[in-house]
């Protein structure tokens, strides 16, 4: 493969669908970025979809762009990778045409049917089927989807040939083969992610089987070969790999130098960083957030999927452990608008000198319902223990302390289930909005007793995308050739991690009991 090798990159999002293109370093081609937003219709009953039609034209839309963005350098393109939202499913006819929308993870219509599964299940089918996929029941996975779909949809769900990912859907158009990653198909609940097969279990109890869903592969297992429209439209794209999607989450860890199976040398390349052995923990809080880890498959397949923590795949020979959560940014930008306060930097000022719970409030942050580790929709954000001295500094405070302790949760729990003897772990932040918050990665610091180190990379899942295609296409051996840039690690402060450990304790004692008052 020439060493001048580029990589085409398609992000599909819930907010938009992005193009960019990638050198052999891993680094963007500059002026080579495409983005359209994208247009989720949501309904008062919890629907949350897109037009089939609507992403496809932007797709084609950002590919148009973009290669026209690089004029000569398009033929350097050796391959394109994909990512996509995940737990995402549409119906088509044989010929491609789409019979439903795109249902999302955030719809939440099939609420009735995750509750009937997990009474169907008792406790011990849902550990048994948590541990067998990776997944748990839940409204975003897709056994409760297929199950809303025979009782309220049982015409599209007669009328559909095929059922599959959004980044299938785009392949099968473009090439004319349909092909389901390892990555996107862990990510249904219908996978057994120690055989890589669908599940049998699982299709036993639904209204569909196999031959409804698309060949599984790898995603070293591209296809070669544009339908011929696509080809005249696309010459520098006609005769290269399209690697089928991977999940977002798959993408970021890559993205950060979290996805290599050689501890310690993801990031040994950056000044003054430690090259002692390490295993890479991803931090991610945009909007939401994730905390994830990556297992080889011997790992894995030896690992019981951890109560209230997901086992996905990257490929055949990697896996993600970790944990996500419906609260981050979302909540830190919804206090700054409802308690109506100043700039960003003028709340960091004022943080900064703060010692930890002086505010004596308790802050369930479950403003979207709760993901891991309780995996509970119904759950909703509460504050407790305000007097007429409280000021909104101390609800935006304890706000962002109450998601660290969340993370600190998620974090013991991916600690107590790797290997022992594992090498210790390093912690690798990225997300606009923790990397825009010194104050706030300090408190992650502090709550997780271990120190963080930012990324100064941009475009993290679009950068693990063209590491995977480089890796895949044999320009590089491996993901760790090529480690992101960092900034200086934040140390944690031991007397403020006892203080934050015993705020946690009290977070979840609460949490506790108003799940045993009001149901959640």
């Amino acid at each position: 493969m020439p060493t001048d090798t580029c990589i085409l990159t398609l992000d599909i999002g819930t907010s938009s669908t992005r193009a960019l293109i990638f050198d052999a370093q891993a680094r963007p081609l500059p002026g080579c970025l495409a983005q359209v937003i994208n247009h989720l219709q949501t309904t008062a009953d919890g629907g949350a979809v897109f037009g089939a039609a609507e992403i496809l034209k932007n797709t084609v839309a950002v590919i148009d762009q973009v290669l026209a963005q690089a004029g000569d350098a398009a033929h350097r393109i050796g391959g394109v990778t994909m990512s996509t939202y995940v737990s995402n499913i549409l119906g088509a006819t044989a010929d491609g045409r789409a019979v439903t929308p795109i249902y999302t993870y955030a719809d939440t219509r099939n609420a009735p049917d995750a509750a009937q599964l997990r009474q169907e299940l008792g406790a011990e089918g849902q550990q048994q089927a948590h541990d067998r996929t990776g997944c748990l029941v839940h409204t975003s996975s897709l056994p409760a989807r297929f199950r809303w779909l025979a009782r309220v949809e049982a015409e599209q769900l007669a009328q559909a040939d095929h059922w599959l990912s959004i980044g299938e859907y785009l392949l099968w158009r473009f090439t004319g083969r349909r092909l389901a990653s390892y990555s996107v198909a862990s990510w249904t609940g219908l996978l057994d992610r120690r055989k890589l097969i669908w599940d049998p279990v699982w299709l036993a109890q639904l209204p569909l089987t196999a031959d409804h869903l698309s060949p599984l592969g790898d995603v070293d297992e591209p296809l070669v070969g544009l339908e011929s429209a696509w080809a005249e439209r696309w010459p520098a794209l006609a005769h290269a790999p399209w690697f089928p999607a991977i999940g977002d989450g798959a993408a970021a860890n890559l993205g950060s130098g979290c996805g290599s199976l050689q501890p310690g040398a993801a990031l040994s390349a950056n000044k003054g960083d430690d090259k002692a052995p390490a295993r890479f923990l991803a931090l991610t809080i945009g909007t939401t957030g994730a905390m994830r880890t990556v297992l080889d498959a011997d790992q894995a397949a030896a690992t019981r999927t951890p109560d209230g923590l997901w086992l996905y795949r990257i490929d055949r020979q990697r896996a993600l452990l970790g944990g996500a959560t419906t609260e981050g940014g979302n909540l830190y930008a919804w206090l700054r608008q409802t308690l109506q306060l100043p700039e960003p930097a003028q709340i960091e000022a004022a943080l900064a000198g703060r010692a930890p719970d002086s505010h004596s409030l308790t802050v369930l942050p479950f403003v979207a319902g709760e993901r891991a580790p309780g995996w509970d929709d119904d759950a909703r954000a509460s504050l407790l223990g305000f007097t007429l001295n409280t000021a909104p500094l101390d609800i935006v405070q304890a706000g962002l302390e109450a998601i660290a302790h969340r993370f600190a949760l998620i974090c013991e729990r991916i600690v107590s289930s790797l290997p022992p003897g594992d090498a210790p772990l390093r912690i690798i932040a990225s997300g606009g909005a923790l990397l825009s918050s010194p104050v706030w990665m300090q408190m992650m610091a502090d709550s997780l007793g271990r120190s963080i180190v930012p990324l100064d990379e941009q475009e993290i899942s679009a950068r693990g995308l063209a590491v995977l295609g480089l890796e895949k296409l044999g320009v590089i051996a491996d993901a760790s050739e090529l480690p992101p840039q960092t900034s200086s690690p934040i140390e944690p402060r031991p007397a403020y991690h006892e203080v934050f450990r015993a705020a946690r304790d009290r977070q979840v004692l609460i949490y506790n009991a108003l799940k045993d008052v009001a149901g959640y």
